[in-house]
């Protein structure tokens, strides 16, 4: 295979010096700095592309201890620079440098001892100087397949495949992504084995273009053939399979192969994971695969911190067992503390005037059994137990008390699709302006999840919904029979083709059926506003109000937000939102009560683990008592 020029790249980032970061170190009498100058007459686009290539640049903070050694530095910069030159598509060019006023040569080391003059008292000058030329354009692209020597016909590889066309410039990097774009297509059309076999550039000096030509041996079309899990791991193997979504005889795909690396990642026990393909088929004409996984740590404990201006502080902490008896069961033990505000009539404004009764608090416990006897089923197990109270304002809130517990099977039909059904047990007391409850509920919770996002805290495509009705029936033993049901969906779409610019919006509906509202516990009574809701407003504020004009929860809620997430620089995002939505008094909204809007800018820090997140929304229809902006600060994307 000929290989095509190449690039090279280099990625040089200093965080504390950003202003100045090609100045030389201080001179010195036990070293050389020197000061780089770059000459590309009118093409100052290329200097950049100099320094990806140079050795000098990227060793510019380690000034060399004597003048022979820099100019040996600068000798084997001479290729490279050349040769980047040539990848960027000027096939005529040159490069020169010159250390201490000396032309560097190949084989001598002339200068050094003009170099050494330099010493302890300033940089020693060196100037790299290119001489590009004409930028050469392609003239013709041809795609031959390697079995016949023809090209493949339009039918079998469509010309809008090829990322390349006659008079763009002739740059390596875009023919190495025009190879791999045909390959990723072939594989993409169940080729596998679909290999470059030949990238054949001709290059014509006197008319200043290049004809390619790209030999690609497509190979048997093949599906999946039996999937092997080995690794160092203490997991089941069988479980790691039941997240596997491949059968012997399924269509090859690589866009499967990836799904299938997030698909495993889910599970908490499991680290990471290498999908082997082999380069041959077997004896049935089908492409094995192996899965290598290996292990987490078994052990994890974590602590988080969240404050709202308008919801308080909260601290949050978990420890967990990852693997607990080799079947990657997980079991979790959460703890929350916040701290939800007073109403204002007995306002919390010191540490001395901080009482028991002003802590809230959460402990929940979570054991999860994947892939029952090796298959695509799940038990889930939880319990919780909950002090809560919201408020903080002249329209007050509810106070609970409670225990929980929930027993569900859940049933994986792939990776993004997935339904669970159970038993669950909620027993407790609320107070709030309608009066006490004290109530027992036993249902039947059943619960529908799609998920075609690419990435779980900051998505750029796909959608999400969860669908969830609950019904407790009074011969179950419920103090009182209704249903409760709630739709979230989300969807998200880039705009550009390196999602630098994502459109985002998230809707949720729900309903209560049964009883009348103020029969049912707060608790489960629908509430809008705060941070995961309509930003702006205090948490769970907006509703139906009581007889003494505090929230009392309605029948029936509505939400809906949109965001444009817009990327600076690669750590640095800029989105402006929207949110709406409120309560509702019916079952079935008719929109004739208000509802709620607000907007808001938001920053974003984007790091490897996900974009940490800080937002202040303005409400925008503020009522008597409603702060005039709040702050959010987080991790992942609001929605």
């Amino acid at each position: 295979m000929t290989l095509l020029p190449a690039t090279a790249f280099a990625f040089d980032f200093n965080p504390f010096n950003w202003f100045g970061d090609d100045d030389p170190p201080a001179v010195s009498r036990t070293a050389l700095p020197y000061a780089l100058t770059y000459k590309t007459g009118d093409a100052d686009d290329l200097t950049q592309t100099l320094k990806d290539a140079s050795n000098l640049y990227k060793l510019r903070a380690d000034a060399p201890p004597d003048g022979e050694t820099l100019v040996r530095r600068a000798q084997t910069d001479l290729m490279p620079l050349t040769s980047a030159l040539w990848g960027a598509g000027y096939y005529d060019a040159s490069t020169r440098i010159d250390v201490a006023g000396v032309t560097v040569r190949p084989n001598t080391t002339a200068g050094a001892a003009a170099v050494e003059r330099f010493r302890n008292s300033k940089p020693v000058p060196v100037t790299i100087t290119a001489d590009p030329g004409p930028l050469f354009k392609l003239r013709s692209i041809a795609v031959v397949d390697a079995r016949t020597g023809r090209p493949f016909p339009a039918d079998e590889l469509p010309r809008r495949i090829v990322p390349v066309a006659s008079g763009d410039p002739a740059r390596s990097t875009d023919l190495a992504a025009a190879q791999a774009a045909v390959i990723d297509y072939f594989r993409g059309q169940s080729y596998p084995l679909a290999k470059a076999r030949d990238a054949s550039p001709l290059v014509d000096h006197r008319a200043h273009a290049m004809d390619i030509t790209f030999v690609i041996d497509r190979g048997p079309k093949a599906p999946f053939g039996p999937v092997a899990v080995h690794g160092k791991s203490n997991v089941d193997p069988r479980v790691v399979r039941s997240y596997i979504y491949i059968e012997p005889g399924d269509p090859y795909s690589p866009d499967t192969i990836a799904r299938t690396r997030k698909s495993v990642l889910t599970i908490p026990a499991i680290s990471s994971i290498r999908i082997r393909e082999p380069d041959h088929l077997d004896a049935n004409g089908q492409l094995p695969i192996v899965a290598d996984v290996t292990d987490r740590k078994l052990h994890v404990i974590g602590a988080s911190a969240r404050y709202s201006t308008l919801d308080g502080p909260a601290l949050h902490t978990y420890w967990q067992d990852r693997n607990l008896f080799g079947g990657a069961e997980s079991l979790r033990l959460e703890g929350d503390i916040f701290v939800p505000p007073r109403d204002d009539r007995d306002a919390l404004s010191t540490f001395k005037d901080f009482k028991a009764s002003d802590l809230g608090g959460r402990f929940k416990a979570i054991f999860v059994k994947p892939a029952l006897a090796g298959t695509r089923n799940d038990l889930l197990l939880d319990a919780m137990a909950e002090r809560d109270r919201t408020g903080g304002d002249q329209y007050g809130g509810y106070d609970s008390n409670r225990v929980v517990a929930n027993a569900a099977i859940k049933h994986r039909f792939s990776d993004m699709f997935s339904v669970q059904a159970g038993v669950t047990g909620d027993v407790g007391r609320t107070s709030d302006s309608l009066g006490n409850i004290d109530y027992r509920l036993f249902g039947v919770p059943v619960t529908l999840n799609y998920d075609s996002t690419d990435k779980p805290l900051d998505p750029t495509k796909g959608f999400r919904v969860t669908a969830t009705a609950t019904t407790y029936p009074e011969f179950f033993g419920s103090s009182v029979g209704f249903t409760e049901a709630l739709l979230r969906a989300s969807t998200y779409y880039a705009v550009d083709e390196d999602a630098r610019v994502v459109l985002a919006g998230r809707i949720a509906a729900g309903s209560l059926f049964g009883e009348s509202t103020d029969l049912i516990p707060a608790n489960h009574r629908f509430y809008a506003g705060g941070g995961g809701s309509v930003r702006g407003y205090r948490y769970r504020s907006l509703s139906p109000l009581g007889p003494t004009g505090q929230v009392v929860g309605g029948s029936n809620l509505l939400e809906a937000s949109f965001e444009t997430r817009v990327k600076i620089t690669d750590t640095i995002g800029l989105v402006p939102f929207f949110d709406a939505g409120g309560a509702f008094s019916s079952s079935y909204s008719n929109f004739s009560e208000n509802i709620r809007t607000s907007a808001g800018l938001g920053l974003r820090y984007y790091t490897a683990i996900g974009p940490i997140r800080l937002d202040v929304a303005i409400p925008l229809d503020r009522r008597p008592g409603d702060a005039a902006y709040a702050f959010y600060v987080g991790i992942g994307q609001a929605f």
